[in-house]
């Protein structure tokens, strides 16, 4: 008699709700980048935990129509010649994390700055896209 076992690129049906499925969506979210959004009267802010990356050279933004890519890099600090790592709980590598962006961003009006292991992403809005209500006279026509 075979057995035959099943993986997840086997039975996607199966796989949606299953232990290992949410176990697999918690590793992939920790290897992210985690962020929050608003919107003030400057436009759109996108703010990202990047503690310990070295912005100049491990950091890089990008923006395209409808979505602000960050990716960078956190590269492994290394030991005192001698000592042996005996136990680590640091991410280290490549990370990703791309949102998207409300209706009405200037993709042309972007800046970024970080501190303190924050960095912050600032998305001017395209005037015709501001939020706000007005008042729309009707014109009557005789």
């Amino acid at each position: 008699m075979t057995t035959a076992r099943t993986t997840p690129a086997d039975s996607t049906s199966d796989w949606a709700g299953s232990p290992l499925s949410t176990l697999h969506h918690l590793a992939r979210q920790a290897r992210s980048l985690p962020v929050e959004q608003y919107s003030d009267e400057t436009g759109h802010v996108i703010r990202l935990e990047v503690p310990g990356i070295d912005p100049a050279q491990d950091l890089a933004v990008s923006v395209e129509t409808g979505s602000l890519t960050v990716r960078c890099e956190r590269r492994h600090a290394g030991l005192e010649d001698g000592l042996e790592d005996d136990q680590s709980e640091f991410r280290y590598g490549s990370f990703a994390r791309t949102v998207a962006l409300p209706l009405g961003a200037n993709i042309h009006d972007v800046s970024a700055t970080c501190r303190d292991g924050i960095l912050t992403v600032r998305v001017g809005m395209q005037p015709e896209y501001q939020k706000g209500a007005r008042r729309i006279p009707v014109q009557v026509e005789p």
